[in-house]
């Protein structure tokens, strides 16, 4: 099987069975772009770990993660400035990092072509909320593209690409979880033989890039004259297409049809495919800005028109009032319940949408129960996770009261049972911030903030500051395992995967925090120790919580050494009281109940880092004897 390094630069052109993340990278390489740059979030990162597993000296282009959103939008904006075609990529919240820059992108000459591809979320399957960015398209006279599956990802790239270098505009692509992850046989084209162009081409002339009071006006009249010359392009885009399955109403029959984009598109069609309706789709790919005639046409064809939209009703509200000030006579429904606006849609979903409009084309369809009926499980850290080892010593240090602040990444799985470690999270970094509020003249509840290592240098270090400057009240725990592991162990600043390794302790006592712990968490009575002293202390102190990723830890070990085999641990049943903290208190994932009501250890689940030895009040938990390894 070839690895996908090989895929994305093998030079002629070829056909796979690929997933539209891996689609999407092989596009950049053909569409020559010079300059990628990411922050890791899902649905995104496999796009970077394609493009990253392509040997550095061999790679056409630069990539790089960046240390947030907005660093790497600055990155590939400055690229295209230069006269260089550039991508930057993140998840749907990561957007809201790289807001104050991307306001500004179309307002500038992006002399090299710039394309913004969004991971956007609907269902929150990976975010903290479900936030549509078809909004900052409208707010930022940013054009965008919405691929329905991998196919269309690699030729909206292509075709966005060309189009943002043809126009200096920066262009949205819009995927969604599913188009991420989605398989499809893909056509690809062949690889540019040329090497890439470095000639750095800014010129002050093609400005002004200076947004200020005299020039805006002149820049947004040139961001919206831009804007209309894509809404020309849409027009004839063969993104932009009327689907008719079934061959149109027949003549003396409400004449029916539905305007969609990207995945609800595919879930209507399969609709039509399937019931055998005589309703068309007006399909939309260049979806901002709207192709108005297009539209004014399909809605002067119908009678009754439904626009079906994942999220929020943006498409829905542009059309009508687009159909009012034309003066069109047909009907447009719209969604009405407040549960239409959230999640997923699939073809059950947008079959059901469209039987409250016309029941008589999409009956009421019987579903049909599942047989068995499946418990809710809850997320949980890996065996080993040094995290879980950290909030267990933590709980059981605190006084009854403390206020806990939690933040983004694998530690947010500690605000659940057991552990119930960090009451809020609001996004990335911001627990420094909500912690001085917290702490802010409050002399009876003690306050403690976590924040790991990646999301410090991502987003946390001005709270961080904050609270040096004004000697909050408060103690932060920085929870240290060395990569960005919830998105799949990327590299992370400081780490020294990134430029050199940057030593933390050394770090906040330059700037000026004046206690500074350091425990191995696996420590779990040192570490308690270190936080009531930290706690005790009068002002801000941090308190670093150390382990690497057992899951890297484990991966790694094994590639180095196929051979190596963890030993694991039993527990002596003899001794065992049936107290169960291990399971209650702990919650080790490893941790099985017997059909006698003994715990017992997975064997395929435990990786015998013993980290949940002492928390056996008998001391029943202790190392098995057989297996290899260390």
């Amino acid at each position: 099987m070839a690895r996908i390094a090989d895929l994305l630069m093998r030079p002629e052109p070829w056909s796979g069975l690929i997933m539209g993340n891996h689609a999407l990278a092989r596009a950049m390489i053909e569409a020559g772009t010079q300059v990628i740059a990411t922050y890791p979030g899902s649905p995104t990162p496999e796009i970077a770990a394609a493009l990253d597993a392509v040997p550095a000296a061999e790679r056409p282009f630069y990539f790089e993660y960046s240390l947030n959103e907005k660093v790497a939008l600055e990155v590939a904006a400055g690229a295209s400035l230069n006269g260089h075609l550039s991508t930057a990529f993140f998840k749907s919240v990561g957007l809201n990092v790289a807001s104050d820059a991307l306001i500004q992108l179309p307002l500038m000459e992006m002399l090299g072509g710039m394309v913004v591809v969004l991971g956007d979320d609907p269902g929150a399957n990976s975010s903290q909320n479900e936030q549509d960015n078809r909004h900052f398209s409208r707010m930022a006279y940013f054009p965008m593209f919405e691929p329905a599956d991998p196919r269309e990802t690699y030729a909206m790239y292509l075709a966005a690409a060309r189009l943002s270098r043809e126009l200096g505009f920066p262009f949205f692509l819009r995927m969604t979880t599913h188009v991420c992850h989605a398989k499809q046989v893909v056509d690809f084209g062949p690889r540019p033989a040329a090497a890439p162009d470095w000639t750095p081409r800014f010129d002050r002339a093609n400005g002004p890039y200076i947004p200020i009071a005299a020039t805006v006006h002149p820049l947004k009249r040139k961001a919206l004259e831009k804007l209309e010359k894509v809404a020309h392009a849409a027009e004839a885009s063969p993104f932009n297409t009327v689907l008719s399955p079934n061959g149109g109403a027949p003549a003396g029959v409400k004449r029916r049809g539905v305007i969609s984009a990207a995945i609800p598109a595919l879930a209507v069609l399969e609709n039509l495919e399937t019931g055998g309706q005589p309703v068309d789709l007006l399909k939309l790919g260049l979806s901002h800005p709207l192709p108005r005639h297009k539209i004014l046409k399909f809605l002067e064809d119908h009678d009754e028109v439904f626009v079906v939209e994942e999220l929020d009703r943006v498409m829905e509200g542009e059309i009508k009032a687009l159909a009012w000030d034309a003066g069109a006579r047909c009907r447009i429904h719209a969604r009405t319940e407040i549960e239409d606006l959230q999640g997923e849609y699939d073809p059950r979903r947008t079959w059901n949408l469209l039987g409250r409009a016309w029941p008589d084309l999409f009956p009421p369809r019987r579903t049909q129960a599942p047989a068995v009926s499946v418990p809710p499980r809850l997320p949980q850290m890996c065996p080993g996770c040094g995290h879980r080892s950290a909030f267990f010593a933590i709980k059981h240090a605190i006084a009854p009261g403390t206020i806990t602040v939690g933040d983004i990444g694998c530690h947010s799985l500690g605000a659940q049972p057991p552990d119930e470690m960090g009451e809020m999270i609001f996004c990335m970094g911001a627990s420094p911030g909500l912690a001085a509020g917290l702490a802010m003249r409050n002399g009876t509840r003690k306050v403690v903030a976590f924040i790991g290592d990646s999301t410090l240098f991502h987003a946390g270090l001005p709270g961080l500051l904050n609270a040096i400057l004004h000697d909050d009240d408060f103690t932060l725990v920085l929870l240290e395992n060395g990569t960005t592991a919830m998105t799949g162990h990327q590299p992370r600043a400081g780490s020294g995967e990134i430029g050199d390794k940057i030593p933390l302790v050394a770090m906040f006592e330059a700037l000026g925090v004046k206690l500074v712990k350091d425990v191995d968490t696996y420590k779990q009575a040192a570490l308690a120790e270190a936080l009531q002293e930290a706690m005790d202390h009068a002002g801000f102190a941090v308190v670093i919580a150390r382990h690497p990723c057992m899951l890297k830890f484990v991966r790694d070990r094994r590639r180095r050494d196929p051979a190596y085999a963890v030993k694991q641990v039993a527990i002596d049943q003899e001794l065992c009281d049936l107290s169960r903290v291990c399971v209650r208190d702990f919650g080790c994932p490893s941790f099985v109940a017997g059909e006698d009501g003994r715990v017992g250890i997975h064997p395929d689940l435990c990786i015998g880092d013993g980290s949940c030895i002492p928390t056996c009040p008998v001391g029943a938990i202790g190392r098995s004897r057989a297996g290899g390894g260390e």
